[in-house]
């Protein structure tokens, strides 16, 4: 089963009792960048910048002064909810006078996130291999259209032809190592260097 990424950032905002909750979905290439979008995010003048994020394995959350399980880990479960990996949601909430108890921040965090999440534009995290290919200088023709449209890394000359280091889809790996065997009648080496997700 393919896992799911946000194709990019989304907003969305909801009044409960008169506290404002302000929700921002971010793709989330590392935990590394989490602190940097948090600041990023966060309204410092705001009552409370709660947030969560997943990536693979990793996560963290925050309740960022709201009771002890009533933000921070709503919107970590939203996240979980929906399959979501490499996301990031930071809920500012802005107090309107109401104390909502816990239960109605449960509900407040964990809705206004889930629901951010649900209209936010979405993409597959696809597997991919990254490669290199070495191939005498007379198939260099044939091979940089093969090539077009490719993700390619680099690309080096040396005396015995020119190298790229290149990335696709793992999927589509097989038809392009036949095309690039048929193309250089065996001439050409490709090598699968890793294999990772994006």
């Amino acid at each position: 089963m393919n896992s799911f990424t946000l194709q990019a950032s989304h907003r969305y905002e909801l009044e409960v009792k008169r506290s404002r909750f302000v929700a921002h979905a971010v793709p989330l290439p590392s935990p590394e960048a989490a602190p940097v979008l948090l600041q990023t995010l966060q309204d410092l003048q705001a009552a409370h910048n709660c947030w969560a994020y997943k990536v693979g394995a990793q996560y963290r959350f925050s309740d960022d002064g709201e009771p002890a399980g009533t933000a921070g880990r709503p919107i970590l479960s939203a996240i979980e909810a929906q399959h979501l990996d490499r996301v990031m949601v930071v809920v500012t909430r802005y107090f309107g006078g109401i104390k909502l108890g816990v239960g109605g921040l449960v509900r407040a965090y964990g809705g206004v996130a889930a629901e951010c999440l649900r209209q936010a534009p979405r993409r597959a995290i696809a597997p991919r291999v990254r490669c290199e290919l070495q191939a005498p200088f007379e198939f260099g023709n044939a091979l940089y259209r093969l090539l077009e449209g490719l993700e390619r890394e680099s690309e080096t000359y040396h005396a015995a032809g020119v190298c790229w280091v290149l990335s696709l889809e793992e999927a589509r790996l097989p038809q392009f190592q036949e095309r690039v065997r048929d193309l250089t009648r065996g001439r050409a080496s490709l090598q699968v260097l890793e294999r990772f997700e994006a």
